[in-house]
């Protein structure tokens, strides 16, 4: 009786724990639906319908679309956001976010999104820890154990170690991880003892990564992130459902936020190493027969279109000693052939110059001095990649200054379709390619506007970055600074005066969202170990709506299937049959919201899965009570010894289950994963309510002197005359 009294205290309240945790969805639900409402009535009001605005044009009519659902998504997000701590509800006892916060998630599947799959890049902290050394042994070694990683699931430091021990003939680890150390490593250290040092440093890493990534996915307002990391694959798993630009995710996840200020080589300091470097370089592709270059022209009407905001001369590739060569017409003769375009004279006489789509012209300064611009050219993307290959040849590399490296600009105007052009910037660096000032000194980045109003970031360094600042500043009076992050120039403004203060400000052609993701990432901080994306998956909202109908559709169905059937099958037994499964299917969902798990695709088949088994432990329980009523037992006896026997085969089939489904969800990920922690609630829950809630009901209502009939007319003839051959004879 006492076994009794707590099976129904329990019941009672797990049925007010899983209403009172649902409820949250419902209010959430009711809340965004008349948001969405408000966010339709103001667009509507505001804006004509596809339609009525380009009557008869399909493709405009789509477009126009578009823009207007972006419009939507945009107020909605404004009204949510602006509705954060609104009290709802019936009872106004909860704010939104709150209620928000403890919803039933729903997984990538269900309401679409973007699933990806980061890879930490230990290679580059090993690098970083070795102070970016030449060495070439560890270079070869390092670059081994990256391939090999590929094909194997042997962690990184592990295989490092290997190809070392096969390559470094007995030679010392130690004096390479001395600079960077802080005094961890020792110079006599011996090889095991470094080795354990990169794997701490490693584990601390990957830590660290998983930390700030998942500072940035809170950044970004994705609601319900599912973040699962493996260490001892060197990945994270990242599922952000609800997302509608993946380009944007993309960015923002794989940006290590190496925030930089480098001093630049302008036009001027570089012009006569460049005209030397590419002497050779025109020597030694006509000595290779190579007589022309696969490089497109400028177009003229982007170039001219930079122009306007750069002041660019497009009408002519100017060479840096002061000399320009008309692009535009023909020469009348060279190398005894008449007729030859210009730039194809310039392709053989001046290979680097002849990819430049222009150059900035210098300007005389308030002081009567020439001030140069802090780009030294303007070169096409298409035209990127053989001009590194030039760039980076060692009878280039080695008639430049040792510490100069080329990199680009942010694409500019792209809103004037001139975002095919790129600044070329030649950065200053000091040793090993390091800036003098780095990112990790900046305290706070927030979102701003500049004194053009234009969307940028503002910065403020701590005590050490100020004091480096305010050295730079005072160094470079009057010339640029570039600020880079991950190896692209954001911005190069010229200085004006020193900077006491330690502030800056990151400006360019940014839009305000874009303005904001860069602050959110530098405020977070930097990645100590890059992570790249190795796989993505993209599911659209419509499959999601798709999954959601689907998967409601295959559970409703076989909700009313199996509850009319325990009716027709069971008469007045049935409903206890059915109450079971209801308080199973409550329960198991309630529990599911309370404990923070997402419900996916893969989960609903569980819940589909978990209804044939609630009602599995009833028709056992049933039939072994219709066999002791057969006997001739009286009521109570039969429904007293059906439930008891009726224990082993019962917890059997539930524990075997359960095994399986533990055995998924130990080595499951993903869909997987959701389907299994679902069925093992579901399973549990089904015990629960199948034998200790079914008694519970069987004895309230038979000790009102009343019992409940097993038997329909249906059911009655196929007890007495199925006669089913389970073996042959």
């Amino acid at each position: 009786m006492q076994l009794k009294g707590l099976v129904r205290i329990f019941a009672i309240a797990l049925i007010l724990i899983c209403l009172y945790q649902l409820s949250f969805t419902w209010m959430v639900r009711s809340h965004e639906n008349a948001m969405n409402e408000k966010a339709t009535a103001w667009l509507n009001a505001l804006y004509p319908s596809p339609e009525k605005k380009y009557p008869g044009n399909k493709d405009a009519q789509d477009k126009y679309a578009d823009s207007l659902s972006h419009l939507k998504d945009q107020r909605l997000q404004r009204l949510l956001d602006s509705t954060t701590n609104t009290k709802i509800g019936l009872l106004k006892l909860t704010t939104y976010q709150s209620a928000k916060d403890k919803e039933l998630k729903l997984g990538l599947d269900l309401q679409g999104g973007m699933g990806v799959t980061m890879e930490v890049g230990l290679d580059g902290l090993i690098r970083s820890l070795s102070n970016y050394s030449k060495d070439p042994v560890f270079t070869k070694s390092l670059d081994a154990a990256v391939a090999r990683k590929a094909t194997t699931n042997a962690d990184l430091i592990s295989l490092f170690e290997d190809e070392w021990n096969k390559n470094a003939a007995g030679k010392s680890l130690a004096p390479l991880f001395l600079n960077r150390s802080s005094d961890k490593i020792k110079f006599d250290a011996s090889n095991s003892q470094v080795i354990a040092y990169l794997r701490q440093q490693s584990t601390e890493a990957f830590d660290n990564t998983f930390r700030i990534l998942s500072s940035r996915i809170d950044r970004f307002g994705v609601s319900s992130p599912n973040i699962n990391p493996d260490p001892q694959k060197g990945i994270i798993n990242i599922e952000l459902a609800g997302v509608k630009d993946p380009e944007r995710v993309r960015r923002y996840l794989q940006s290590t936020a190496n925030l930089q200020f480098f001093e630049v080589y302008n036009l001027n300091d570089i012009s006569e190493p460049l005209l030397s470097a590419e002497k050779s370089l025109s020597s030694f592709l006509k000595g290779m027969k190579i007589d022309t270059i696969g490089t497109k022209q400028p177009d003229s009407n982007k170039v001219a279109s930079t122009a306007s905001t750069k002041a660019v001369d497009t009408n002519k590739i100017a060479t840096f000693n002061g000399a320009a060569k008309d692009t535009n017409k023909k020469t009348t003769a060279s190398a005894g052939k008449p007729g030859v375009d210009s730039v194809e004279l310039m392709r053989k006489e001046a290979p680097i110059r002849s990819l430049f789509a222009g150059v900035p012209q210098p300007q005389q300064g308030s002081d009567g001095k020439m001030q140069y611009p802090a780009n030294v050219a303007y070169v096409q993307k298409s035209d990127t990649g053989l001009l590194n290959q030039y760039l980076n040849m060692d009878m280039v590399k080695s008639q430049m200054p040792a510490n100069l490296v080329f990199m680009y600009g942010k694409p500019e105007n792209a809103a004037e379709g001139t975002d095919n052009i790129l600044s070329l910037y030649a950065i200053k660096t000091i040793e090993n390619g390091q800036a003098r000032l780095e990112g990790d000194k900046v305290e706070n980045a927030r979102q701003d506007f500049d004194e053009r109003s234009r969307p940028s970031i503002s910065m403020t360094m701590n005590g050490e970055g100020t004091r480096i600042w305010a050295q730079m500043t005072k160094a470079n009076v009057g010339k640029p600074i570039a600020i880079v992050l991950d190896n692209i120039v954001y911005s190069a403004p010229n200085v004006n005066g020193e900077i006491p203060n330690g502030n800056s400000q990151i400006s360019g052609s940014f839009t305000t969202e874009e303005a904001q993701d860069l602050a959110d990432i530098l405020q977070s901080g930097k990645l100590p170990a890059p992570a790249r994306i190795v796989q993505a998956q993209e599911v659209g909202a419509t499959l999601g709506q798709e999954a959601i109908t689907g998967g409601s559709m295959a559970f409703l169905i076989s909700f009313i299937i199996i509850f009319a059937l325990m009716l027709i099958y069971y008469n007045t037994a049935g409903w206890v049959a059915n109450i079971a499964l209801i308080l199973n299917l409550l329960f198991t969902i309630g529990v599911l919201s309370a404990l923070g798990f997402t419900l996916t695709a893969p989960g609903i088949a569980g819940l589909v899965l978990t209804i044939g088994m609630a009602v599995d432990t009833n028709v056992i329980i049933f039939e072994r009570i219709k066999e002791e009523l057969t006997r001739g037992k009286g009521y109570m006896l039969a429904v007293s010894d059906g439930y008891k026997r009726s224990y082993a085969p019962v917890i059997d089939a539930h524990v075997t289950t359960f095994l399986t489904a533990l055995i998924l969800f130990i080595f499951g990920l993903g869909p997987v994963l959701g389907f299994a922690t679902t069925q093992m609630i579901g399973i549990i829950l089904s015990l629960f309510c199948g034998i200790l809630v079914s008694r519970l009901i069987t004895d309230f209502y038979t000790n009102k002197n009343r019992h409940f009939d097993y038997f329909t007319s249906i059911s009655k003839k196929v007890f007495r005359k199925a006669n089913f051959k389970f073996r042959s004879e």
